[in-house]
């Protein structure tokens, strides 16, 4: 334990506002050079959804194929069995529609389209209130919670990594101009439920060391830092064996997982970064400057 956490909060401090940085600044170069700051989809903007159904078996590779043909590639496709296939895509006139289809058909054997519906911009503001709620609620919650369980500043501090850990996975999000859909709050959501969960275990580790006899000797910075050292090991267990998880659905689990997993796999690396060297340096702070 020669390499002291606590001693480098500068630096941590320095990644952290680097990070946060270049995200904002891709938000704010997107909103100028392309209208808006981040890709939204169609869950946010509004557009075309598509139900066909094939004669015979069909992949989402086909699929894929001839919406590249339209500049339609990052559409949503999914399959509901072997024949049936569900398009989310941009806004389209009828007319570019019937052509689509008509192409599937030619090119597949044989196709029906079933259903097609126009998703307003109206949904789209629903949306994305929804999905501001969900996020104030749950900040709320967690804010009741920690402060009940260990003290209020420990939820502010815990609320401040989430907030860093958010800022910067929707800014890279934003940097790599991915597609943005509902699954991306639903992304966020969980990587603040994993965020959290990592912090509260390293403060009741700081709690459980405070509460040992010869505690107050040692000083508070050895005894968070002494507390972070105990927990390491098992915080980089924990994200090793989830970011094993979410590589494998990255990579095998096909264009729909696609975008929710990257997502994840921005968040969890930023949750377990912020829980060692953002939630607890912060409370070291809050502690020096109150003696």
């Amino acid at each position: 334990m020669s390499f002291h956490i606590i001693k480098k909060t500068r630096l941590w401090f320095f990644i952290s506002g680097t990070l946060i940085l270049i995200a904002l600044g891709s938000l704010a170069f997107n909103t100028i050079t392309r209208g808006k700051p981040m890709n939204f989809g169609i869950d946010f903007t509004g557009g075309t959804v598509i139900n066909i159904r094939f004669n015979g078996e069909i992949s989402v590779t086909q699929i894929r194929d001839v919406l590249n043909e339209y500049k339609l590639g990052e559409s949503v496709i999914q399959k509901s069995g072997d024949h049936d296939i569900f398009l989310k895509t941009e806004p389209l006139e009828t007319e570019v529609r019937q052509k689509i289809v008509a192409e599937l058909a030619d090119k597949y054997g044989g196709a029906e389209l079933l259903e097609a519906d126009t998703i307003g911009p109206v949904i789209g503001a629903e949306l994305r209130m929804q999905a501001f709620y969900a996020l104030l609620l749950a900040s709320l919650l967690i804010i009741i919670y920690i402060s009940f369980r260990f003290e209020f500043i420990g939820a502010v501090a815990a609320l401040l990594a989430l907030f860093h850990d958010a800022i910067i996975t929707t800014g890279f999000m934003a940097l790599m101009w991915r597609s943005i859909d509902i699954t991306f709050i639903a992304a966020i959501l969980t990587i603040l439920g994993y965020s959290i969960s990592d912090t509260i275990v390293i403060f009741d580790r700081i709690r459980e060391n405070m509460k040992k006899p010869g505690a107050n000797k040692k000083g508070f910075i050895e005894l968070v830092n002494t507390s972070l050292w105990e927990r390491m090991a098992r915080s980089i267990n924990t994200v090793l064996t989830v970011l094993v998880m979410v590589l494998a659905l990255l990579f095998f689990g096909g264009a729909a997982l696609r975008e929710f997993c990257l997502t994840l796999l921005i968040g969890f690396v930023c949750g377990a970064y912020s829980s060692i060297f953002i939630a607890a340096p912060l409370i070291v702070l809050w502690h020096k400057g109150k003696k």
